[in-house]
């Protein structure tokens, strides 16, 4: 039952983590709204249409057509910001959001632990042979342990792309724990602005050149779509490591699978793919040299809990008329604050 004066806020399934209900209990005002991707899909389109903010799914577990483009917000005249799981929000237009005054919000930094460990970890497990002696190890006993001698990562050049939260974390892990030269591209920070994140500044063919691991943090865009391809793995050390924890598709996975089947670099670990999951017969999966997951760099338990939480709490900022502190899209703003007020009646403090 709609509550008098609420705000309705959809979602599909479940919050990654209890937490979000327990805040959202919280406040009487404020309805969380729990849809199913297998439910009636005209009552799913009722709800949406009534929502004012609506949830949405990470990229595994978002289901068709409920992925916040184009004709999907035009079918929601209420909505009036669309909050995505993580720090990526890729599956959100973005453009159509803003030309719509909806704002996007996501939960950049709550993650950032998991993910640069997680890439750490990657690092690691390639440059050491771990994953390539433990399959050797399952498989038979025709080897010889001398062939998997692997790399020591301190002293190491690492090249950084994207220097936001997880790739400052993920710089100062490596520049801490292994003593490593962090080389970051980051066309949005000034060289400043770089240094004081524990990295020095570097254009991507400086960066391609001379690290010996290269660890992907931006987000996909347009402009990063694509980014790695043929001619950036040439541009590699032979020993060098390609390492994305970022999205699928920031990098050309054929190209990336003939590199690495060429010796052009020396092995790559994947938690992102363009198609998720890939399908079997993916080049990288048959591959030793390369260590595979699937998206789960930002899932661990605490930032479950984390980036739930975030969610949460940033909701009831939108509701209260507040400015949400990660906000994707600011030229939105004015065109959100006056739908705001014509559609639940109240003004938003316009703080911008």
């Amino acid at each position: 039952m709609t509550r008098k004066n609420s705000k309705r806020l959809a979602y599909f399934e479940s919050w990654f983590h209890p937490v979000a209900d327990e805040i959202l209990a919280r406040r009487p005002d404020i309805q969380p709204v729990r849809l199913e991707y297998a439910g009636d899909a005209e009552a799913n389109w009722t709800a949406m249409a009534e929502a004012h903010g609506y949830q949405v799914s990470a990229r595994t577990e978002l289901r068709a057509p409920w992925f916040p483009g184009r004709s999907m917000l035009a079918r929601c005249p209420n909505l009036l910001a669309v909050s995505s799981t993580g720090a990526g929000y890729d599956v959100v237009d973005v453009d159509a959001c803003t030309e719509m005054g909806i704002i996007v919000v996501n939960q950049s930094g709550t993650n950032k632990e998991a993910v640069a460990e997680h890439a750490l970890g990657m690092m690691l497990c390639v440059s050491k042979q771990m994953i390539q002696s433990d399959r050797a190890l399952r498989r038979d006993r025709d080897w010889d342990r001398g062939g998997f001698t692997g790399r020591e990562m301190r002293g190491k050049t690492v090249g950084v792309v994207g220097l936001g939260q997880i790739g400052t974390r993920t710089a100062e892990l490596c520049g801490g724990l292994f003593r490593m030269r962090v080389l970051a591209y980051d066309p949005y920070l000034s060289a400043e602005e770089i240094r004081a994140r524990g990295a020095e500044k570097a254009e991507l063919a400086d960066l391609l050149r001379e690290a010996d691991y290269v660890s992907v943090h931006c987000p996909r865009t347009a402009e990063t779509l694509g980014m790695f391809g043929a001619a950036e793995f040439a541009a590699m050390k032979p020993t060098a490591y390609f390492v994305n924890t970022a999205r699928g598709g920031i990098h050309d996975e054929p190209a990336l699978a003939d590199a690495l089947k060429r010796g052009l670099i020396a092995g790559a670990g994947i938690d992102v793919f363009l198609d998720e999951p890939p399908p079997m017969d993916h080049p990288l999966l048959g591959l030793d040299n390369v260590i595979v997951s699937m998206h789960i760099a930002g899932i661990t338990e605490e930032a479950r809990e984390a980036m739930a939480a975030a969610a949460a709490e940033q909701w009831i900022t939108i509701f209260d008329g507040k400015r949400a502190p990660r906000i994707v899209n600011p030229e939105a703003w004015p065109a959100y604050i006056a739908r705001f007020e014509k559609i639940l009646g109240f003004k938003v403090e316009d703080n911008a």
